[in-house]
């Protein structure tokens, strides 16, 4: 992440989307959702309220002189600290991009709660691929997994990416986060194929815990949990997500950064938010890293009161 940018970070070696430029439109941790299992951390402000949290000018400025000093990175991804539908200007950001880099696809990632909303639905109209999360399809299980703000209901957020769905010439891909005893019964998984059916995403993407959430105690599902689910389902366009060790094999995966870290928590553990402020990088990219060395059994990771602290072993 280059030091002098607030708001861009990255490229990120993402999973799913290669070398991605990341693009932040919110402070941390502005959402409409505060999920069991988010590595980010609690949110701050939960709601539902739209405005211009950071300025159109600040993100443009920044995105221009990225365009005129770096090379193009495979996607460029709003994501980050929180909800970036939560930015009025997420529309005209995307356009600004599209306008100046049109070659250069744009993706979402969102949890897809404010898709019910017409305005937001036709922000994203410019995006080439949004990645809507969907973890529930009862409301019980919606306000247990996803705790979401005053107001957000499972059928209005179902309805609203399958309305979206309808309006958007992109791809969508469905990301759906299992956790085992939350979301994996015979009667939830029915009602997330349910909704699935109703929303008819180009792909659905099974994740699942690959370091620890916001809460003590959520456990991972293993891979045969998932294939079972893939089988019960009878769908053809499900995927496991790929595993955090392939990162290394993405061009945009840096050895300094893998060094840095290591080598700044062999003097201390850091949490991950210590160790941003530390390297000068943003949080979800060193969630990135931290992700690829824990599977590695390089680091290994002890709950405090301030939060997750991360050791080398």
């Amino acid at each position: 992440m280059n030091p002098e940018y607030k708001y861009l970070f990255g490229p990120v070696p993402s999973r799913r989307l290669g070398m991605s430029l990341g693009v932040d439109l919110v402070p941390k941790k502005v959402c409409s959702l505060n999920c069991v299992y988010c590595e980010v951390g609690p949110t701050t402000k939960l709601t539902t309220q739209r405005r211009e949290y950071i300025p159109y000018r600040k993100i443009v400025t920044e995105l221009s002189d990225y365009f005129a000093a770096s090379p193009p990175p495979d996607y460029i991804t709003f994501s980050g600290y929180g909800e970036p539908t939560l930015n009025s200007a997420i529309g005209k950001i995307i356009q600004f991009i599209k306008k100046n880099k049109p070659e250069i696809p744009v993706a979402v990632l969102t949890n897809g709660t404010l898709l019910s909303v017409a305005e937001v639905r036709k922000e994203l109209l410019y995006a080439d691929l949004v990645l809507p999360s969907l973890d529930a399809a009862t409301q019980e299980s919606f306000e247990k997994i996803n705790v979401p703000a005053k107001g957000l209901t499972i059928d209005e957020y179902i309805q609203g990416i399958a309305d979206f769905r309808k309006e958007f010439t992109g791809r969508i891909w469905l990301e759906i986060f299992i956790i085992p005893g939350y979301n994996d019964s015979a009667s939830e998984l029915t009602e997330l194929k349910k909704a699935i059916l109703k929303i008819n995403p180009d792909r659905i993407q099974l994740n699942t815990l690959d370091r620890p959430g916001r809460i003590e105690n959520l456990q991972p599902a293993c891979i045969e949990k998932l294939d079972q689910i893939i089988d019960f389902w009878q769908l053809k366009n499900v995927e496991i997500i790929a595993k955090a060790p392939e990162r290394k094999n993405l061009a945009a995966y840096r050895k300094d950064v893998e060094s840095s870290i290591l080598g700044t928590i062999a003097r201390r553990p850091c949490t991950a938010d210590d160790l941003a402020q530390i390297l000068g990088t943003h949080v979800n990219e060193i969630n990135k890293y931290l992700e690829t060395l824990e599977s590695e059994n390089k680091i290994g990771h002890v709950r405090k009161e301030r939060g997750v602290f991360y050791k080398k072993l």
